[in-house]
């Protein structure tokens, strides 16, 4: 059982006196502070008592006696002035709210009456259609149905439970109310008119009869139905009509039958003995059973809790579960049955309990009190379920619910229990993040205005750094625990004080979970100074729990961080790239720079190594691992690439370049850059030595910026074809090997190369779609060189197509290219050794007959005369070599399907003898494997190996056999019959 809290306290006691014992019990408000108390006795009295709600003073104002027999229910009519109707000796027995006039009995068919309910229309009422009825008889019966409705008021609620809501009040006239009577084998709807003045008018109507219905001892009416109980069960009628249903039969050993209508969900609680079940207005089950400790005498209702009586005992019990959430004891055991009456017309917070002879009260504790209860006995878990139950029941404000999360957080929090404090928190609308500052930095700092003075309920101590609350928490617990082995009772966790944490651990999990509030808190809308105090203090819990991809991350990223507050710390904890990244997102690039250039000038000289982890980079939303070194340059290059002091770009270009020229390169092409580099300066602050960088630069400023400048272009096309000179060397010197051919076609500077194309590409495009250069002085530069095409673009420029036509004549002549857009080239150029050079060198990939077709007829044959025969022992030898490479193919292919026919061919013969290999069962009759290696297994084991691995661990699938004569690419296994037939087969030979 749970341990028990305090929902409802005893407020006043009455005793009656005498030997008049109560039978009946009734509460109604009269005023803020005064509540009428009705009580019907055995001896067929009616009592009235006042009950002072702010004095807890109980008087006797009146009494009125309606019979000799016991009272058996009371009814409240009207609030102001009303009149109370009471059951006694089987008539209905009406009499003035003050018991000041002698009680009118009620005649006519009215008599010998079992039980009286009257009728309360629920919040989500339907329409009057009968469920009961047959699909036939609903068209027939509606028209009848809603004309009765609306003439008891089926369109208002005709009930004064809960107090002056005009839509509880009864019908929509004054001083009518309907009821559902049952006598003896029938059951009556009537309806009462009142006379509030003086009673002389009071009379009733009966609207329905209903016949058939017998032995009914309880009754509710709520809706369209009625739930009448009797002791074989529960039946649900329809005041329409008329017809009736089983809801469930009762056991025959069972006690009476008991309802309580429940008015906040508008539902009927049925009991059988101690167990209820809760029924909607069409009698369908909702939800699971209740079960008590006993059986009730009476139930009620009290907010979200239902309330048991019986045996001098009270529970409470959760209306969801059935738990019980507080037990008291008002009188001794056997003391007779007890009527329980709930103030369900006030505010819902009062209770009356009945004895033979005493009245007991009790109101509601406030939930304010009874969290604190809870909270101060540590049963943390309580209070959070007690909240969430208030939230769901409506019965809680937003603020309050904020102010309650944020409470019981505190008190977790400085319990040790971080990681339910934080859960807490962020379930706080209301809290603000500031408050959770002082747990991380001491008083007074940068923030200590920002945090605000909210007042609590002074249940834990003032915030202190989480060092100070995990040093209390642990003495906290030890003294407990002592106090606990000396005899005292002391609210201590229980898994704390059998095993308790040690201070590392602690304060580890404090660390973790306060980092978890303050990042959900940063995607709040925050004043800047909140959100400073966020950023930098989540910066000091990444650097306490070492996180340094977290402290990269948030540095690098849009934060509110202030500089002066991390930079020292991040200086002696040696977080030097969570410092630049933190510099750069602050504009300090010449600080973020510096830090960059020393890391990668200690990368370089071997004072630091280069961890073999590589460090994740961003480039184009693309994550892509890089070198120390080339991180810092690239990270370096990402700064420089934004606007900045084009001075301090030029700075620290070098350096970058050196790393990675593609880096430099985004330096100098950066579109986001706001004031423009200097092109004289940038050539000047880059090492003449790395020549593709200058040509990348200026061809970005030709081609994407569209610089004019014919000394620029001049000296784009100059470098251009310097480095074509230099391939063409290399090519010439290389000529012996494909390797050395490739080496000179790429001739770039350093391992990285900053073009797709090769350089004389490069130099035909441009020379071609540029007019600004100066052509002779390139051709000064290249004449003497085999850059024929390049020679023919710069003659063309200047005028001399005799010599392009020369030149083109040659270039045709040799197989280099082929230009068909010129009749005239057919003059050639007498260059022969030139163009046997160029023969020998891409001969072998040339068609012999079509460069014999090309050759001019002066020409002298024995310059080529070599290298021809070269050209046509190749075409010959590689001929022969693919005839023989095609016979051995086909020798191999029926090589193998011969083996693969012999294979399958095979016959085992098996006998009564023949045994399982693996479990040594006799084979007989069985079907049976056989595996390439010529083991046999039983069907069974072979489903337990498979079909790659035989009973001697050989897995054909990695160890392939191979028998003589033939080759497998994968194995074989076969299931066979007695025979030694092939029935299926479960593997296939691969040959090769």
């Amino acid at each position: 059982m749970a341990k028990s809290r305090s929902v409802v306290e005893l407020t006043t006691r009455y005793d009656l006196g005498g030997v008049d014992k109560i039978r009946s019990l009734c509460l109604s408000p009269h005023s803020d502070s005064q509540t009428l108390v009705y009580l019907g006795t055995f001896s067929g009295s009616l009592l009235l008592l006042s009950l002072d709600t702010s004095t807890n003073i109980v008087a006797r104002l009146g009494t009125v006696s309606l019979s000799a027999s016991p009272v058996e229910s009371i009814f409240v009519l009207g609030q102001e002035r009303g009149k109370v109707l009471a059951l006694c000796n089987g008539y209905l027995f009406l009499v003035d709210s003050l018991l000041s006039l002698p009680a009118k009995r009620l005649g006519g068919v009215l008599k010998g009456i079992n039980v009286v309910a009257r009728r309360v229309r629920g919040r989500e009422s339907s329409s009057s259609t009968d469920l009961l009825l047959l699909p036939s008889e609903v068209s027939a019966e509606s028209s009848s149905s809603k004309k009765f409705l609306q003439m008891i008021g089926g369109g208002n609620r005709v009930s004064d439970v809960k107090g002056k809501d005009p839509r509880r009040e009864g019908v929509h006239h004054r001083g009518r109310y309907v009821f559902a009577v049952a006598i003896s084998e029938r059951m009556l709807l009537i309806e009462l008119h009142c006379d509030e003045e003086d009673g002389k008018g009071d009379s009733f109507v009966v609207l329905k009869e209903i016949v058939g219905i017998g032995g009914v001892k309880t009754m509710v009416w709520l809706d369209d139905y009625v739930v009448a109980g009797t002791d074989k069960g529960y039946s649900l009628i329809s005041c329409v009509t008329g017809q009736s249903g089983v809801i469930f039969t009762l056991p025959d050993v069972s006690g009476p039958p008991l309802l309580k209508l429940l008015c906040k969900e508008w539902k009927v609680l049925l009991l059988v003995d101690n167990v209820g079940v809760v029924v909607d207005t069409n009698g369908h089950p909702v939800g699971g059973s209740l079960v008590f400790r006993w059986r009730p005498d009476s139930v009620g209702e009290l907010s979200f809790y239902l309330v048991t009586v019986g045996d001098g005992k009270m529970e409470i019990h959760q209306k969801k579960s059935g738990a019980c959430v507080q037990s008291v004891s008002f009188g001794p055991e056997a003391c007779g049955p007890s009527v329980l009456a709930v103030d369900e017309a006030g505010d819902g917070n009062l209770l009356a309990v009945t004895t033979m002879s005493k009245v007991i009260f009790y109101r509601r504790v406030p939930y304010e009190e009874q969290i604190k209860d809870l909270l101060r006995k540590k049963r943390y878990r309580e209070a959070i379920s007690l909240v969430e139950e208030l939230d769901s029941e409506g019965e809680i404000s937003k603020e309050m619910l904020s102010f309650l999360h944020a409470q019981i957080g505190y008190l977790l929090l400085f319990d040790l229990r971080f990681e339910e404090a934080v859960n807490q928190f962020l379930k706080s609308e209301s809290m603000e993040p500031s408050e959770v500052f002082p747990f991380i930095l001491r008083d007074p700092n940068r923030w200590s205005l920002q945090v605000p003075r909210n007042r609590y309920w002074g249940l834990h101590p003032p915030p202190a750094p989480l060092e100070d609350v995990v040093d209390n928490g642990l003495a906290a617990i030890q003294r407990a625990i002592f106090l606990r082995k000396a005899g005292m009772d002391t609210p201590v966790d229980e898994e704390f004080s059998s095993n308790p944490p040690s201070r590392a651990d602690l304060l580890e999990s404090a660390i973790k979970n306060m980092t978890r509030y303050l990042e959900v808190s940063r995607e709040k809308e925050l004043s800047h100074r909140v959100r400073e105090g966020i950023d930098t203090l989540l910066m000091l819990l990444y650097r306490a729990l070492n996180r340094v991809e977290d402290m990269e991350n948030l540095a690098s990223s849009v934060n509110n961080c202030v500089v002066e507050e991390l930079e020292s710390l991040l200086n002696e904890s040696e977080h030097l790239r969570t410092l630049a990244f933190l510099y750069a997102s602050k504009g300090m690039s010449a600080k973020a720079l510096a830090i960059w250039r020393l890391f990668a000038k200690n990368y370089s000289s071997g004072l630091w190594q280069d961890s073999d982890d590589l460090v994740p980079y961003l480039h184009e939303n693309e994550l892509i691992r890089l070198s120390g070194k080339e991180a810092a340059a690239a990270e370096a290059a990402r700064i420089l690439e934004e606007p900045c002091d084009p001075e301090l770009a030029l700075q620290h270009l070098s350096w970058i370049s050196d790393i990675n020229p593609l880096f430099a390169i985004q330096v100098l092409t950066s579109d986001k850059r706001t004031e423009e580099l200097l092109p004289e300066k940038v050539i000047q602050a880059i090492d003449p030595q790395k020549v593709e960088i200058i040509q990348r630069y200026l061809q970005w400023l030709i081609e994407d910026r569209d610089y004019n400048d014919p000394q620029l272009h001049t000296s784009y096309a100059l470098s251009l074809a310097k480095s074509a000179l230099e391939c063409v060397e290399v090519q010439n010197g290389n000529q012996e090997t494909d390797a050395g051919s490739r080496e000179a076609h790429d001739c770039n500077v350093g391992s990285i190369s900053l073009f797709e194309s090769d350089v004389r590409e490069r130099l035909q495009t441009f020379l071609q779609s540029s007019d600004l250069y100066d052509p002779e002085e390139l051709l000064n530069l290249i004449e003497g060189s085999e850059l024929w095409l390049e020679k023919a673009i710069l003659y063309r420029r200047i005028g001399q197509e005799t010599v392009v036509l020369q030149i083109l004549a040659l270039s045709f002549v040799v197989g280099i290219r082929k230009l068909e857009d010129c009749a005239a080239a057919e003059q050639y150029c007498p260059m022969f050794k030139a163009a046997v050079r160029l023969l020998h060198n891409h001969g072998e990939s040339l068609d012999p007959l079509q460069v014999l077709e090309k050759l001019s007829p002066d020409m002298p044959l024995k310059l080529a005369s070599d290298t021809i025969l070269r050209m046509l022992r190749a075409r010959v030898h590689h001929h022969r070599q693919g005839q023989i490479v095609h016979n051995v193919s086909r020798a191999l292919d029926v090589d193998s399907r011969l083996a693969r026919l012999e294979e399958r061919s095979r016959h085992v013969q098996i006998n009564d003898e023949s045994l399982c290999d693996s479990c040594f069962a006799r084979l007989g009759t069985k079907l049976f494997a056989m595996y390439p290696d010529d083991t046999i297994v039983c069907y069974k084991c072979y489903r337990r190996l498979g079909e790659s691995k035989s009973v001697t661990g050989r897995d054909f699938k990695r160890d392939v056999l191979i028998k003589p004569g033939w080759t497998l690419h994968a194995m074989i296994s076969s299931v066979v019959d007695v025979g030694g037939q092939w029935s299926s087969s479960v593997g296939a030979f691969l040959p090769l």
